[in-house]
């Protein structure tokens, strides 16, 4: 995954956009304001405001969001929010060799796509800081003038580390614009740290057990295996940790490899388009999900492995691919599908056979398959928001409060099953390993 050669403009100062939670300044923050009319030719249409807006659109200079505003405000003297769409296009086409071209593209639609013929400091601020709002996104989709002139697979005399980001791109997004927008602003840079990471940790800890243990083939039958404390075991569920650590231990290699392959598959390139915080997000709400659903719904049984972060992720992707049917253009979609859902089914179907097979440490049963549907429950829910939602903020997402909302009533319920409901049922627990 190489760095691409030429970033998108935004890029520069992404950084500092993620930190910001309202793009719009208070009325006693505001910047400088703007120099007098002399300063910059009349109504902001002298040289020098043309080379600083032009250094702005140039991804080699990083600059803050403050001189965003000032930079606006040189073409919106009477401080109205609002900037002419007549300059702001014709400064694009007057400069459009030395724009990356999609970008071009894109800031075209922007100054096409206002009838009114003006464009707000709003749109302005969330089209440089690479963070696009649903109003912003409507603007481009509904403008006037066709986006795509020429589709992004069609362009040739691309290297390797260039096939690779547009072959991302088709894998993951359903829109043209996006997908140009994402191949014009990726850098590798943070590479897709997170489902590596976790990854490597799983295997890690895989192989430290198997030789510990010395067996690699089903490791869930050594009657050792439930005494390492990373295991979330019923009897033991007042120690948090093991709600999330289980992810590190496996039933076997064969269990250990689809998990791997998944998340190399699915989880990394998700990952490179959507970032660390959004794909972990779902993971781990995928992980803990599991948990809590196995210590509802399969109260005597252990859990082992990371099929809920896994299938969290694998079930969003595949439902943002039926949801976008027409829009996603990677190659063999029903095929690849079809392989994708008959592994998981394997996979789920080992766990079942599993969880009822003669356990190998009596009257603790092997571990349960609940944590596969808690980890699709969330995907096909909270995955599925932030995965059709690239580049959007999510707090501007109605299903998105409403799944947050309906994940932490489930957490919440979980918490006080695990409190009274042992005690209430008198369940007879497996005694602690």
């Amino acid at each position: 995954m190489g760095e691409h050669p030429s970033p998108g403009p935004a890029v520069a100062a992404c950084a500092e956009a993620e930190r910001i939670e309202e793009l719009e300044p208070e009325a006693d923050e505001r910047p400088p304001a703007a120099p007098e009319d002399g300063a910059i030719g009349g109504a902001g249409t002298g040289e020098s405001g043309e080379l600083e807006f032009l250094m702005l659109l140039l991804p080699e200079v990083n600059l803050q969001i403050e001189h965003w505003k000032v930079l606006f405000d040189q073409f919106d003297p009477g401080n109205t929010g609002y900037i002419s769409t007549g300059k702001f296009r014709s400064l694009l086409e007057s400069h459009s060799s030395k724009l990356d071209p999609h970008k071009r593209e894109v800031l075209l639609a922007l100054a096409d796509s206002h009838a009114d013929g003006q464009i707000c400091y709003q749109d302005f601020v969330n089209l440089m800081s690479n963070k696009r709002s649903n109003s912003f996104r409507q603007a481009i989709l509904q403008g006037n003038r066709r986006l795509c002139s020429k589709a992004l697979l069609e362009e040739k005399g691309l290297n390797l580390s260039q096939r690779l980001i547009r072959h991302v791109a088709y894998e993951t997004l359903p829109r043209e614009i996006d997908r140009k927008w994402y191949y014009d602003s990726y850098t590798c840079c943070p590479p897709p740290w997170f489902m590596i990471t976790v990854t490597l940790l799983e295997v890690a800890f895989f192989l430290y057990n198997g030789v510990s243990l010395d067996q690699f083939v089903l490791q869930v039958t050594h009657p050792r295996y439930l005494k390492n404390s990373l295991v979330y075991h019923p009897r033991l569920r007042a120690q948090a940790w093991r709600y999330l650590t289980y992810i590190f231990m496996h039933a076997g290699i064969e269990h250990l490899g689809l998990n791997v392959v998944l998340q190399l598959l699915v989880g990394v390139p998700l990952e490179m388009v959507h970032g660390a915080t959004r794909i972990g997000l779902v993971y781990v709400a995928g992980v803990v999900a599991g948990s809590l659903a196995v210590s509802v719904a399969d109260m005597t049984a252990p859990v082992v492995g990371s099929s809920g972060g896994v299938y969290a992720l694998v079930s969003a992707h595949l439902a943002n691919i039926v949801m976008n049917w027409s829009g996603m253009k990677c190659q063999f979609k029903l095929l690849r599908m079809a392989v994708a859902l008959i592994c998981m089914s394997m996979e789920f179907g080992r766990a079942v056979w599993l969880r009822f097979h003669p356990s190998a440490y009596p009257p603790c049963p092997h571990p349960s398959f609940v944590a596969h549907l808690g980890g699709v429950a969330v995907g096909i829910t909270l995955g599925v928001v932030v995965l059709r939602n690239y580049e959007q903020r999510l707090q501007d997402q109605s299903l998105w409060w409403i799944f947050v909302a309906m994940y932490t009533i489930f957490v919440l319920f979980a918490v006080f099953w695990n409190i009274f409901a042992y005690t209430l049922l008198d369940l007879k627990l497996p005694p602690p390993p």
